[in-house]
């Protein structure tokens, strides 16, 4: 199991968008050592891919139910 695999299993949404808008505070802030600056904003874009991967599988696990049900509806 690969490192982003570990994370994908064990952040939700909510706080892969907490930990991004944290970071994105930090930065905006000058909080962030320029030497840090990388790595947090590495992590930031895999966290990104998280919640882009959980926005689209939702998308698609609501369509499928909508489209059950209107399927239910036309019997």
């Amino acid at each position: 199991m690969t490192a982003m695999s570990k994370i994908k299993d064990k952040i939700t949404y909510k706080e892969a968008m907490s930990e991004i808008k944290i970071t994105v505070a930090k930065i905006e802030s000058e909080e962030i050592e320029i030497d840090e600056l990388s790595t947090h904003v590495q992590r930031v874009g895999e966290l990104i891919k998280i919640c882009k991967k959980k926005l689209y599988e939702t998308e698609n696990d609501v369509m499928a139910i909508l489209n059950e049900i209107q399927t239910d509806n036309q019997a």
